[in-house]
């Protein structure tokens, strides 16, 4: 074990193999923003099928984030910034307030204007995740992502029950780790 700055213990990770080491994921540099450990030692998702995913969802031509609020050190806040560091249209989803970030927000996804064409970044915790990831799949949205710390075992289990594989970035993977490294393989 070995301690994260926020004094969280966290388990060693194992070795990763050669061809691990070679993924994309593992070549980003990590971002000071994010403290988990790289997505390919915790991803539960195969390897090529998340690259996928990941292009898809950041191949929209609209963005949300749930989860953002004023507190500047949550890492909802910080993904919507990292939205708007890279231009991106972007919308805050909150339920009580009126702006975040110099944005105006929504308070559901169904508030969105087009939810079909909008990727949505999932930064809450599980219980909340799963009423989310309804509401997104009635509504057809193309592409989420659920940041670490956003799934339990109740969500995987919807989101396998409910055919959202191909929709769904989950398992550990974080944007701001790995953001940058899939819009560079988008040019």
């Amino acid at each position: 074990m070995h301690m994260l700055a926020r004094g969280f213990a966290q388990p060693a990770l194992r070795p990763l193999s050669r061809a691990a080491l070679s993924s994309p994921c593992q070549r980003i540099a990590r971002s000071p923003l994010c403290t988990s450990p790289p997505c390919a030692a915790r991803s539960t998702t195969p390897f090529r099928i998340l690259v996928d995913l990941q292009k898809k969802f950041l191949s929209s031509p609209k963005y949300a984030v749930v989860g953002a609020s004023k507190d500047q050190s949550k890492f909802g806040t910080k993904v919507l910034k990292w939205y708007q560091a890279r231009n991106k249209d972007v919308t805050p989803i909150h339920p009580k307030e009126d702006e975040l970030e110099g944005l105006k927000t929504v308070r559901s996804i169904s508030d969105l204007p087009a939810p079909t064409e909008t990727s949505i970044s999932i930064i809450t915790p599980p219980k909340v995740t799963l009423g989310i990831l309804e509401q997104a799949k009635a509504l057809n949205v193309p592409a989420l992502w659920l940041q670490p710390g956003a799934e339990d075992e109740a969500v995987v289990a919807y989101i396998k029950e409910n055919g959202l594989q191909d929709k769904v970035i989950y398992g550990g993977p974080c944007i701001l780790v790995e953001g940058d490294g899939v819009i560079q393989s988008l040019l």
